[in-house]
């Protein structure tokens, strides 16, 4: 099975709408760094000085020591005392609208199809759910050896197969993200996928 280069002529024809590089550069760094935002967990916390162990007894009197007027031990000062302005729990959520989304889909798509790095294929499938079936249908496509993606509807024998195989990862039409598309070095779509993404950019 070999696989055709899909081109901008194709993607007229499809009704796949892309866009040139004089837009849509912003919108694309957008939605990368919400993606990468809605990632992090924001667990980080540190305790002030009202949560860390320790009384309120004033470690020494006011005057007459020589010594810096202090209060409780549990003072940012001292070693073992609270936090000032320490990271506490927070969401770093990101919210992008959803023309800026489609307007970073439109840029990738064309920016991948003008490096030539778009393919497409009737179909793909693995019968026995076999990786070195799955490695030697997939080296049949294309000759890249690391980050393929494929992109389709695919059965669970298909899955199973793909499963061990690191440098390919399969997903569906409607779950493709822009940050998959720029870090995969060649793009596979099989089957229906290129009419799902032609109704994601209209």
């Amino acid at each position: 099975m070999s696989a055709k280069a899909f081109t901008a002529a194709d993607a007229e024809a499809a009704n796949l709408v892309l866009i040139g590089e004089e837009k849509g550069r912003q919108a694309v760094h957008d939605l990368i760094t919400a993606y990468r935002a809605n990632r992090r967990s924001g667990t980080a916390n540190t305790k002030t000085r009202g949560e860390v162990r320790g009384n309120n007894k004033k470690i020494y009197k006011q005057k007459g020591t020589g010594n810096a007027r202090h209060g409780d031990k549990r003072a940012p000062i001292f070693v073992g005392g609270g936090v000032v302005f320490g990271p506490r729990p927070r969401s770093y959520a990101k919210s992008v609208p959803r023309s800026v989304r489609k307007l970073a889909l439109r840029r990738v798509l064309g920016d991948i199809t003008r490096a030539g790095k778009l393919f497409t294929v009737p179909s793909f499938a693995i019968a026995d759910g076999k990786t070195k079936s799955f490695v030697s249908a997939i080296s049949g496509v294309t000759e890249a050896d690391r980050k393929v993606l494929l992109v389709g509807d695919f059965d669970d024998a298909t899955k199973l197969a793909a499963r061990n195989v690191a440098w390919v990862q399969l997903v569906t039409a409607t779950d493709l993200n822009v940050e998959q598309l720029l870090l995969s070095k060649v793009i596979i779509l099989v089957g229906d996928a290129v009419g799902t993404l032609a109704q994601r950019t209209a």
